[in-house]
């Protein structure tokens, strides 16, 4: 080759060479950890551009690149490292271990802790725990997964129903006890969608919880929703339908059954004319039941820059409940973005809105015939099976022969229109600015509103409820918004072997709320639905209760300091200054200090080098936070319109409502806990161990003695008399017990323990309230008693069943079951306590106690290759229930269960504890009716699979999960109703605005929404 030829062909070289590194090329790789474990989602991004992608599942990753370009690779947990591309082919990267990272972070108030410097009580919920099974509100979630933590729904499996949550007890009478809702920095926020949510952290004791001061007495749960990561554009896609039934029905008695029984209490009755028996067998239970179904659909995109970061998704969720003509919908959206704008300034914006669909069917009746006669459920169990859906001319059937006349179950559930509407928002918007090295300034500002509406209408189809009022209609409209600014510094630095952080900050929240209520009989047709209101006849008059407007005003100041000396002695110290307008003139401000001590015990000499224990910790905490959770304007005189007559005609009037209390203020929680963390075998056993102590003082309580003499229209005004205790004993206990390349299995255990006591109320004098509908017997149910726990049951104690000989010393019957002063034989005994031969009043005794002795939680995971199994058992022991169901389907004037038909007494069954049938009882309520509601449940069984990357990467997807699952498959339990979880509020829902019935009222079981069982399907896509 001659030099002219050699010449040529090195220029073409140099030539091509240029343009490739111009127009660069494609660079692969292979990121893997320290023990040559492939790491997928490492950010891979070119230096000073927003270019970058991740590595997948395999930990392989391509990126066009050109030669003189910086890579960037960084994840949480490990060493951020660069390399510099200069005509490499591939890379193959070790990412190492960063330890000061890789510990968990905790978030609390206002800033973020590593968990080993945590000196507060504070419960971490992981992601994969709030999405393991399907759920409406991610708080259901928290069942059996946080220690201290008490979830309820308030109807059982009905769709859209609202979720009752409690931390470490009741804390309040009148009050709220339910804990305070922190969602990306807005307090009072609704809980997100489990799926968008980053961290759940639960703030128990008031170390934790004395930051956010007056509404932190209940405990706080913080949120935090995802945001978006350095790297290419993600999406996912979540996607899972459910299948539901009732998890349990009641075995009431067939039509020819019904019919003896019937007649067997026309005998015992003296009634000798025979039961009209019908010619149908309608199982109504089986009328209002049907399979039930859910899905629940989500879209997320996230990705982002050096600069930019972004998430944001999209969710519906869609119902149709067990129960016909039940159900929900909801969309909701979520978008997350932050911007780095400078090095020091950094803004964001959180925006979340949705709406809600709700169509509903009555359940938890309070015994009104405003809502159909009485709730669906409690009808099917009542109702005549011997009666058909419709009458012969095509009618709706009623009750005729038997009890109160009632609309039949299937008319109620299917023409009764109850539809509610909800839109809400919430916009967040924040700037953090670095003034100096360690001292930073952050302030939001954020706003959220709800409106709600709701119609109902009972048509003229309905006869017993609507037919001779020609239809009834209600229309309702409530309205709410929050405005909350904050803004605080932060400072940190070390000091020699210390680290001091320093907080200090003001806080403003204004929450208004309207509502609006119209409520007519008479209207011009049924096909108008509520709409119709405006053709009423007549017009009810609403309560002060039902149109109002309300605001309250919180402002803060609070300080926080937290000291952390040679990594083993830990101080934190917390004040907080509020100022609620609802409180009176002279106490709307209250100081809630409070002070933790921590001593990481394992970091000391003598423990540094144990190869069995790898963690040590002792925690100490002593404060206090205050309750402004009442209605507005209960410290002031006010005035109600009335409807009066003046000469002749009906005129609107003023009459006084309720009298000034000038010295109504904060109840305050005093709060100590000592806690213990473990962790053995290099972390492979890790415990906690909480004892707590809270005594709430100047207990806000309805004043019952205010004399009627006085003139004003409510005598239960609230004052700050009485108080309160709460211990308890909590556990979390987390092993692993198998680890290795393709096997693993881990396991969490949580126990909870709380012990509840009154220690003062008014006078020292016993509070009665009532948890029963309205046409039982008695309208006390249960007792508040200083010494006793909160809702103790209250009635007769059941002594058995009068045989021949009458009654035995000690008991006695009611008037009603005796002839000639002789106790006829098979009518119920009770304890005659006071010694006088008849049951008054005064042999009325505490008969069962609701609260648990103990509830916990038994999660095992297990992961093999590309597989996963989570068993999630549930449970509640020692705690009692009154079945109202049983004292209806006793009484005599609805259907019955067989086994009360079975065992009843008669003269050739004696030896039986249950009363003759058609007794005088009368829905009594006494101890007969009070039943162990102790359970064990299989909350939760999942199974899923994730497809092999190299299955599914051709087709361009990242990942794809498959899963089935069940829940509520079985439980245990001696609890002959249909659920032991029950939570009936329909008796009581409180004057004021005030919180009596969740407060009180536990245990009792009456025509709730059922349990539901379900199955479900889920489909897990990233792109």
């Amino acid at each position: 080759m001659n030099l002219k030829t050699k010449l040529t062909l090195m220029l073409m070289m140099i030539f091509n060479i240029s343009l490739f590194a111009q127009d660069g090329y494609q660079l692969s790789g292979t990121v893997t950890d320290e023990s040559n474990t492939p790491i997928p989602g490492i950010n891979v991004i070119i230096a000073k551009t927003t270019t970058g992608t991740a590595t997948d599942f395999d930990g392989g990753f391509t990126l066009n690149v050109k030669p003189g370009d910086v890579l960037q690779f960084s994840y949480i947990g490990y060493v951020k490292q660069s390399v510099t591309i200069s005509n490499q082919k591939s890379l193959n990267i070790v990412m190492v271990e960063d330890a000061s990272q890789l510990e968990e972070v905790v978030v609390v108030g206002y800033g973020a802790r590593k968990k080993s410097d945590v000196t507060g009580s504070v419960s971490s919920v992981k992601t994969e725990e709030l999405t393991a099974f399907p759920v409406l509100d991610a708080s259901q979630a928290l069942q059996g997964r946080a220690a201290g933590v008490d979830v309820q729904s308030n109807n059982g499996g009905e769709p859209g129903a609202p979720i009752s949550i409690k931390i470490r007890g009741n804390t309040s009478i009148n009050a709220s006890s339910s804990p305070l809702i922190v969602v990306d920095g807005f307090v009072g926020g609704n809980m997100p969608q489990a799926g968008d949510i980053e961290s759940m952290q639960i703030l128990k004791d008031a170390s934790a919880t004395a930051i956010y001061g007056s509404q932190g007495a209940n405990g706080v749960v913080l949120v935090t929703t995802k945001k978006g990561k350095v790297g290419r554009l993600n999406i996912d896609f979540n996607t899972t339908y459910q299948v539901q039934s009732t998890s349990n029905s009641l075995d009431l008695l067939n039509a020819n059954d019904f019919a003896k029984y019937q007649n067997n209490i026309r005998v015992n009755q003296g009634n000798s004319n025979a039961y009209p028996q019908g010619p149908y067998d309608t199982d109504w239970q089986d009328m209002i039941y049907r399979n039930g179904s859910v899905v629940n659909h989500q879209l997320a995109v996230s990705g982002g820059s050096e600069k930019v970061k972004y998430y944001a998704s999209a969710t519906y969720f869609g119902q149709d409940g067990v129960l016909v003509n039940s159900d929900y919908e909801r969309l909701t959206f979520l978008s997350n973005l932050d911007a780095q704008v400078t090095d020091k300034l950094k803004v964001g914006v959180n925006l979340v809105g949705g709406r809600s669909q709700k169509s509903g069917v009555t359940t938890q009746s309070n015994g009104s015939v405003t809502v159909g006669g009485d709730d669906v459920v409690s009808l099917a169990m009542r109702f005549a099976p011997d009666k058909g859906v419709y009458e012969a001319d095509g009618s709706f059937s009623t009750n005729d022969a038997i009890g109160d006349a009632v609309d039949n179950p299937y008319a109620v559930a299917t023409e009764r229109d109850d539809d509610t509407e909800i839109d809400n928002f919430r916009a967040n918007l924040f700037a953090s600015y670095d003034i100096l090295e360690g001292l930073n300034f952050k302030t939001t500002f954020g706003i959220s509103g709800e409106n709600t509406f709701r119609g109902m209408y009972m048509p003229r189809t309905l006869k017993i409820t609507a037919g001779t009022e020609n239809g009834r209609a209600i229309m309702q409209n409530t309205k709410s918004e929050s405005v909350l600014s904050e803004s605080y510094l932060t400072y940190n630095r070390e000091i020699g072997k210390g680290v001091l952080t320093l907080l200090g900050g003001y806080s403003y929240q204004q929450n208004t709320n309207k509502s609006a209520y119209n409520e007519g009989i008479g209207t011009i047709s049924d096909s108008f639905s509520y709409y119709g209101l405006y053709t009423a006849t007549s017009l009810i008059q609403p309560t002060s209760g039902q149109v109002y407007t309300n605001e309250r005003t919180i402002q803060s100041v609070f300080g926080r300091v937290n000291f952390d000396f040679n990594d083993k002695y830990l101080l934190t110290a917390t004040v907080r200054r509020d100022g609620a307008s609802n409180f009176a003139e002279n106490h709307k401000y209250a100081t809630f200090p409070s002070a933790a001590l921590g001593w990481k015990i394992s970091n000391e000499k003598f423990l540094e080098d144990s190869n069995a224990i790898s963690n040590l910790k002792l925690r100490a905490s002593y404060g206090e936070t205050g309750n402004p959770s009442i209605a507005p304007y209960q410290s002031l005189a006010s005035s109600e319109v009335i409807y009066a007559s003046s000469a002749g005609s009906t005129v609107a009037a003023i009459t006084p409502y309720q009298m000034a209390n000038p010295d109504l203020k904060w109840e305050t929680s005093i709060q100590t806990n000592l806690g213990l963390d473990f962790g053995f075998l290099n972390n492979r056993i890790t415990l906690s161990l909480d004892y707590y102590n809270i005594d709430t003082e100047d207990l806000i309580m309805v004043n019952r003695g205010q004399p009627d003499y006085l003139g004003f229209y409510n005598n239960e005004s609230l004052v700050n008399v009485g108080a309160m205790n709460n211990t308890g004993f909590e556990v979390f206990l987390t092993t692993n017990n198998i680890t290795n390349d393709n096997f693993t299995w881990s396991t969490d255990f949580v126990f909870s323990k709380n012990i509840n006591k009154v220690t003062s109320l008014i006078n020292g004098d016993d509070w009665f309230g009532n948890g029963a509908p309205s046409y039982f017997s008695l309208e006390d149910t249960f007792v508040l008693r200083e010494g006793e726990e909160v809702g103790q049951f209250w009635g007769y104690d059941y002594a058995g069943v009068a045989q021949s000989g009458g009654a035995p010393a000690g008991t006695a019957a009611i008037a009603a079951s005796r002839e000639n002063g002789v106790v006829v034989p098979g009518e119920p005994l009770f304890r005659d306590l006071d010694g006088d031969g008849e049951i008054t009043d005064a042999d009325r005794t505490m008969i069962g106690n609701p609260n648990p002795d103990f509830t916990w939680g038994f999660t095992n995971n297990f992961t093999y290759k590309n597989w996963d199994l989570n068993i999630f058992f549930q449970g509640s022991q020692g705690n009692e229930i009154f079945n109202m169901t049983a004292v209806q389907l006793n009484n005599g004037d609805s259907n019955t269960t067989y086994d009360y038909f079975n065992n009843a007494w008669t003269p050739s069954n004696t030896d039986t504890n249950e009363p003759r049938v058609g007794n005088a009882s009368f829905r009594e309520i006494s101890s007969r009716f009070v039943e162990d509601g102790s359970y064990i449940r299989l909350k939760n069984l999942a199974l899923g699979y994730n497809l092999p990357s190299k299955v599914i990467e051709n087709i361009g997807i990242e990942k794809l999960r498959l899963s089935v699952s069940g829940q509520n498959l079985f439980t245990i339990t001696d609890y002959s109703g249909l659920d032991p979880e029950v939570s009936y509020f329909g008796a009581q829902g409180g004057t004021n605005g005030n919180n009596q019935a969740s407060n009180t009222t536990r245990g009792f079981d009456f025509g709730s929404y059922p349990t539901v069982r379900s199955f479900s399907f889920s489909l897990n896509l990233t792109f």
